[in-house]
């Protein structure tokens, strides 16, 4: 037997009750909450904070102007020593891969970033 969704399952209900309209607008309202609570595709606290950080991550990388590890980074920038190395090491990672505004180049194992 297929797996269905909650909002399939109510289809099926309001379809084969038809003929019981308490039972067709429960389903309805159901089916409705559901709708809303997939669009809710809002941004967490967390979220915009990082967003703001990586903001900030472009501005100190274009105003150093030269490739930099995250250390170096850190030393030059005092906003960027506010933050761990983990932490700008996992936002750098996205900005590298999904928002390609920043460049990786390693170099004897070391890593240094640069504004694309």
């Amino acid at each position: 037997m297929e797996k269905m969704t909650k909002r399939e399952m109510f289809e099926m209900i309001k379809g084969v009750c038809a003929n019981d309209t308490r039972i067709v607008e429960f389903c309805e309202h159901e089916i409705e909450l559901l709708n809303r609570k997939s669009s809710k595709n809002t941004q967490t606290k967390t979220q915009i904070e990082n967003e703001n950080i990586k903001g900030a991550i472009v501005k100190a990388l274009t105003e150093i102007a030269k490739p930099v590890t995250i250390t170096e980074m850190q030393e030059l920038n005092t906003e960027m020593a506010n933050y761990s190395n983990q932490k700008l090491s996992a936002l750098l990672k996205q900005l590298v891969e999904n928002d390609k505004k920043v460049v990786k180049t390693v170099d004897k194992k070391k890593s240094y970033f640069t504004v694309a």
